[in-house]
């Protein structure tokens, strides 16, 4: 049988199942009915909320930028304030342009000479213990 969409009005037969035995049935499918000017106006102020929460907000958490310790600001290239999370991608970038992730396990990264003062003079670090070694040089 025919379902009913709503969508279009007009007027369609439609053939039952072979195996089902009865006669050809006619559907008649109608135009959804006019919304009430109340729902109008529900969906206007519904699209007044959507635009002002789409607006650029303050950055929050881990996103705002933090004034950086000196040690992170050297290896930064002397930027004083910065995401966390933008510090984190800047580091990693460091990691894979020196190929410093260890070959037999790549969740380990071994430290040269920059990495050792920011990660408190560490040959090797996990790379889960990143995220908390760099945590002392953002300063509140």
């Amino acid at each position: 049988m025919a379902v009913s969409s709503g969508v279009f009005s007009s007027f369609f037969v439609a053939q039952p199942a072979s195996f089902v035995k009865a006669s050809p049935v006619a559907v008649v499918m109608r135009a959804p009915a006019k919304l009430p000017l109340r729902a109008l106006s529900i969906t206007a102020a519904s699209k007044q909320a959507t635009e002002t929460e789409t607006k650029k907000r303050d950055p929050r958490g881990i996103m705002k930028p933090r004034r950086v310790s000196p040690e992170m600001q050297a290896f930064l290239g002397g930027v004083a304030e910065i995401p966390r999370t933008q510090a984190l991608k800047e580091i990693w970038a460091y990691i894979k342009a020196q190929n410093l992730q260890d070959p037999a396990n790549k969740k380990v990264i071994i430290c040269d000479e920059n990495l050792k003062t920011i990660f408190v003079g560490k040959d090797r670090v996990g790379f889960l213990e990143i995220a908390g070694l760099i945590s002392p040089h953002f300063l509140k």
